[in-house]
C-alpha cells in the first residue's frame, strides 16, 4: 500500500485503488457476485444491509460491496497469488 504500486487495478487517476463501493440492487447473500449492466463482474457483497444500518438504515443504500479491482490486488500482490491470476482472462 505505501508504494502505491496497484498495477492494473488502479482507478482511472492511477494514484488510488477503489476497496468497496455501496449498490441499492438487491444481490442475494454475502459473497454473491455483483455483475454490472454489461454482464461483467464488478464486485463481491460483503454486506447485506450495508454497516451504515446499524446508525441509519437507508432502504436506496443496503448493499456494501468489495471491488473486483480490490480483490484481484489483494490477491496478486499482497498474497502473492500468481498462479491463479494466471489461470483467469482479465479484461481491464
Amino acid at each position: 500500500m505505501k508504494t502505491r504500486n496497484y498495477g492494473p487495478y488502479a482507478d482511472a487517476d492511477l494514484n488510488s485503488l477503489v476497496t468497496c463501493f455501496i449498490t441499492t440492487n438487491e444481490q442475494g447473500n454475502s459473497e454473491a457476485p455483483v455483475i454490472n449492466g454489461n454482464g461483467e463482474l464488478i464486485g463481491c457483497a460483503f454486506d447485506g444491509e450495508a454497516m451504515s444500518g446499524d446508525v441509519a438504515f437507508d432502504q436506496r443504500f443496503k448493499h456494501t460491496c468489495a471491488d473486483i479491482r480490490y480483490t484481484l490486488w489483494v490477491v496478486d500482490k499482497v498474497l502473492d497469488g500468481r498462479r491463479p491470476m494466471d489461470e483467469m482472462t482479465l479484461r481491464y
